[in-house]
């Protein structure tokens, strides 16, 4: 089937005279997680991560993805034409040096211009024509072979009252302005989903598990545009826009109206987030400054009305997984539970919370060695049961009025072999080194990165990913700017940021661990060294105190998980039966 698709893209790729195809994971807002219309390399490859690149020439077709899906991608590539290149791992050419290394004088790249960002299109260029290479923008030529291609998701979007944003639209958009102002800027290009939500104070249905809407937005000192599909928009929101400044716009009108922005004008865009299309619109007489959203920013500092309200979901969501777990302990003797299930039986606990709207992320319910698969996900055609031995690592999240949560928690079925309490125990030092460290003002994510590292490092041990990443406010469960991560990453953490931390252990073939909490930066102590910050936990469910090796920990590392189990109970108990209370107490008992 995936070779059906390799030949009749090739024939494609005559008719237009290209002699490579380049198709990247990605929609025309540079979107981490795409609407299925969307999922071209998906539907070409049959590998469904939601990272990597494809590249199909006459006689080669290519598979790019990152660590975190190596063992997924080897499975679903098997048997077609496509070759896996690991990202980032040494022997493997990146797409771009690929393409330096393999294409020749006269070769011709297509790829989808509404795909590509500006600042990825004109590197390409710049590398091609040193080989004298060219790269055309073309249409979506998948389009033409995708014949069962989804339908663009038509739902409405709502609005989030100020007791939810703590901001008004009309706020945000003075803070947007001030920024302007202050360097001169006549406009602000925006293409970025979750921004264009943010600013707004809009979400909508447009991409699975990620509550944005496909649009635009072009601000400036006078005016607010907002382009998106009129039919999404309902009356009383376009009228409370507009009392806003907010005026609406379709969708397509995007371009028409960039062209238009007066000559010798000055214009702010993150180019990495703004298609080929739209920046082709750009006139030449306009001064286009390339930097990070300004939204991106601000809302990666949550205000106090947010932060009151994350904690209040992480409780609600804290109290569907201990349910959860106990569900499974009390029955895995009883009835036959797999991945799948018990998914399905997660998504139950969480609709019993009020104001739950959807899962955050599709849930990784992972057993045995599909835990080393870090983002596996089962499926009808591919799932396993759970025994009463083993690892089973379950990494889920849900989307709450009251904002986005993420946690991951590992537990035993079983007796757990004495590589498996090692093991355990080594990521849990890992998470303890790093969430209850201080650190001065001015401290990156990249420069903390090591402290949940070294505990699995001093036994060589590594995972292929990063230790934290951002969260949303009922938007992506990936946001930055700031990360915690061995990848350079000059973003300093600041008071409001919300991050995970979430070191683990893969060992394909036999288990997956993962510890993920979620904090925010707080303030912690300032004296004549300067100002210095910490971690707020947001997140609680216990730890598995059975696959804990008590011998390696420090005086350190059990004060603080008898301090965060006794936090779990206050914080769960009220919300749960007596039965429930009673198991919990002693999973959360003093070690």
């Amino acid at each position: 089937m995936v070779n059906d698709k390799i030949k009749a893209l090739r024939e494609l790729m005559k008719k237009n005279g290209l002699t490579s195809y380049m198709e990247p994971t990605g929609d025309p807002h540079s979107s981490e997680y795409v609407a299925d219309y969307y999922k071209g390399r998906e539907f070409l490859t049959g590998f469904t991560g939601s990272a990597g690149v494809a590249i199909v020439t006459m006689d080669k077709a290519i598979l790019w993805t990152d660590g975190r899906y190596f063992i997924q991608a080897e499975a679903q590539l098997k048997g077609s034409e496509f070759d896996l290149y690991k990202m980032n791992t040494k022997g493997y050419p990146s797409p771009t040096q690929w393409l330096e290394e393999n294409l020749k004088e006269g070769d011709q790249l297509g790829i989808n211009q509404l795909l590509v960002s500006a600042e990825t299109l004109e590197n390409l260029r710049n590398v091609l024509s040193k080989k004298g290479a060219l790269l055309t923008p073309t249409k979506d030529l998948l389009d033409e072979i995708w014949l069962d291609r989804p339908s663009l998701p038509k739902k409405e979007i709502f609005k989030l009252e100020i007791k939810y944003t703590g901001k008004s639209v009309e706020d945000k958009l003075k803070e947007v302005r001030e920024d302007l102002k202050k360097d001169e800027i006549d406009y602000f290009l925006l293409s970025s989903l979750d921004d264009i939500a943010w600013l707004f104070n809009i979400r909508g249905g447009d991409v699975t598990h990620t509550p944005v809407v496909m649009s635009y937005a072009l601000v400036s000192q006078n005016t607010a545009n907002l382009y998106i599909d009129k039919n999404k928009v309902s009356k009383t929101i376009e009228k409370d826009l507009k009392n806003q400044g907010v005026l609406i716009y379709n969708y397509e009108e995007i371009k028409d109206h960039v062209e238009k922005i007066k000559e010798d004008s000055t214009i702010i865009l993150n180019k990495k987030r703004t298609n080929a299309w739209i920046y082709s619109a750009i006139s030449n007489s306009i001064k286009v400054i390339d930097k990070p959203d300004i939204t991106e920013g601000l809302k990666g500092k949550k205000n106090k009305t947010e932060l009151e309200n994350l904690k209040k979901a992480y409780i609600k969501d804290g109290v569907a997984l201990t349910k959860f777990f106990y569900w499974i302990e009390d029955q895995i003797k009883k009835i036959e539970i797999n991945e799948l299930s018990a998914a399905e039986k997660l998504l139950e606990l969480r609709q019993e919370q009020e104001g739950f709207i959807e899962p955050s992320f599709s849930t990784i319910s992972a057993y045995g060695p599909n835990g080393a698969m870090m983002h596996y996900f089962a499926s009808k055609d591919s799932f396993s049961i759970l025994k009463e031995r083993g690892f089973y690592l379950l990494d889920s999240g849900g989307q709450y009025f009251n904002g986005t949560t993420d946690i991951t928690r590992t537990i035993s079925l079983g007796m757990p072999t004495d590589e498996e309490k090692k093991d355990f125990t080594l990521a849990l030092k890992g998470h303890i080194n790093l969430i209850s460290a201080k650190f001065l003002e001015g401290t990156s994510g990249h420069a903390l990165d090591v402290l949940a590292r070294h505990p699995l490092w001093q036994e060589g041990i590594d995972y292929k990913s990063g230790t934290g990443h951002g969260v949303g406010y009922l938007l992506g469960v990936h946001e930055g700017p700031h990360r915690i991560a061995t990848l350079p990453n000059n973003v300093a953490l600041e008071e409001g940021m919300v991050v995970t931390i979430e070191p683990g252990v893969y060992k394909e073939g036999k288990y997956g661990i993962r510890h993920e909490n979620v904090v925010s930066v707080v303030e912690d102590l300032s004296n004549e060294s300067g100002s210095f910050l910490s971690f707020d936990i947001l997140s609680y469910c216990y730890f598995d105190l059975n696959s804990i090796e008590r011998d390696i920990l420090t005086n350190h590392e059990v004060k603080w998980i008898n301090d965060y189990h006794e936090r779990v109970f206050e914080n769960l108990s009220p919300h749960l039966s007596d039965l429930e209370k009673a198991w919990l107490k002693d999973k959360t008992r003093k070690i």
